[in-house]
């Protein structure tokens, strides 16, 4: 019996002396992998891999390896939300990330303040994100349309004058608040002199994008705003350019990435001004090293160059390991109060996630479409870009008291 029980104690001893292994941090990235923004969801999930397996190799987070559990949203409000209610309640994620839709993005993230989560929301760009609909779960990476369209009225004002506007609009959440936000910031609210068209969403067709197209063409608009998104922009420059528009007006967007401006291609794109937060040109434009140590490592191991919505999804998952090793914890509410106020630079220079409404504050850049030659110097045929202007985040936001009045409108506290 002394032996038995001395055996079992060195047997005890022997297992207690290797710890158990850690349990993994489980990240929900929920993507539209098909649908009209699936080109945007591919490069969400290429740059989403690429950071867990670089977190990995060097040791984890808190020394526990990062997974993903992947669910496609399809561009679908309802499916957006189930997917985020699976994987908080069956996968049992420690957060949820993605998104390339603010409607999808929104439900989302409701669902997931309700059952105890964080969204970190990528691509989306309506104001009510972390506006109206905002709250203390949600924290967005991408610039709101507030943020681009102060940056982009900056630049028109400056270039363009007293120019005659007309706007084509996705009949939604973000078409809606990109319209108006750009009106006020290039004083065009006056909508006889500066008419709109509104086109279906999401389901909008060729037909639709030419009859707005062609009230467009008939007016006697100088500059073209074109507030669409995806695949619905790539078929409307299309047709713009099919119509000879490009001769007769400037055509504006509010955002564009490299995605789009490769399915758009060169020659339709050349001359056209929009804004981005990053694009993979910019790192070595304005010389951010951690950028172009991104921009390498996610070219070698894809073959592409990567978006700005890449460097979204890349950002956000480091910035989720820098608040669990700062907080030393993955419980929600310890991360909200780590994340809050928060400073640091990545692939560009500083950002902040803003207390007051979660909003990521950084640079917007103006940019404009470069000559097709030059696009066709880069080995991949992929230097579409050159920044023109730029408006840096602190400026370029809503401030607390603008922010509070947005919420009043809709009836929301005057805080998250």
């Amino acid at each position: 019996m002394k032996r038995r029980a001395i055996l079992l104690a060195g047997l005890i001893l022997c297992i207690t002396s290797f710890p158990l292994m850690a349990e993994t941090i489980r990240l929900g990235f929920n993507y539209p992998e098909s649908g009209r923004y699936k080109n945007l969801g591919l490069q969400q999930r290429l740059a989403a891999f690429l950071a867990v397996d670089e977190i990995n190799k060097a040791g984890g987070i808190l020394g526990r390896d990062v997974e993903l559990v992947i669910r496609n949203t399809a561009g679908s409000v309802e499916r957006g939300a189930a997917n985020t209610e699976e994987l908080i309640r069956q996968e049992n994620v420690d957060m949820v990330f993605g998104g390339a839709s603010s409607p999808v993005t929104i439900a989302s993230g409701k669902v997931a303040k309700k059952l105890g989560r964080l969204y970190f929301g990528t691509t989306t760009s309506a104001n009510a994100t972390t506006g109206s609909e905002g709250h203390d779960h949600m924290f967005r990476e991408y610039p709101n349309a507030w943020m681009t369209a102060n940056a982009l009225g900056h630049y028109l004002t400056e270039n363009f004058g007293d120019a005659n506007y007309f706007y084509v609009t996705a009949d939604y959440t973000w078409g809606h608040s990109s319209e108006a936000s750009l009106r006020a910031f290039t004083n065009t609210t006056d909508t006889e002199k500066h008419p709109h068209a509104l086109t279906p969403f999401p389901r909008a067709l060729i037909r639709d994008f030419r009859k707005a197209l062609e009230k467009a063409e008939a007016s006697d608009a100088d500059v073209l705003v074109l507030v669409l998104y995806g695949d619905d922009l790539v078929r409307a420059l299309q047709v713009a350019y099919e119509m000879g528009l490009k001769d007769k007006v400037q055509i504006v967007l509010p955002n564009i990435t490299l995605g789009i401006a490769q399915a758009v291609g060169a020659t339709i794109l050349e001359g056209v001004i929009s804004t981005t937060p990053w694009e993979w040109m910019i790192p070595y434009q304005l010389d951010f090293p951690r950028g172009q140590e991104f921009v390498e490592a996610f070219t070698k191991e894809y073959g592409v160059r990567p978006t700005s919505t890449a460097a979204t999804a890349y950002g956000i998952i480091y910035q989720y390991k820098d608040a669990v090793e700062r907080a030393g914890t993955t419980d929600t509410q310890a991360l909200i109060k780590a994340l809050e106020g928060h400073e640091y630079t990545l692939l560009k220079d500083r950002q902040q996630w803003r207390a007051f409404d979660h909003q990521n504050l950084q640079t917007v850049y103006v940019v404009r479409s470069k000559p097709r030659g030059e696009v066709l110097d880069d080995e991949l045929r992929s230097d579409f870009f050159e920044v023109v202007g730029s408006l840096e985040g602190g400026k370029a936001a809503q401030t607390l008291e603008q922010w509070q009045a947005e919420r009043a409108e809709a009836g929301k506290p005057p805080y998250l």
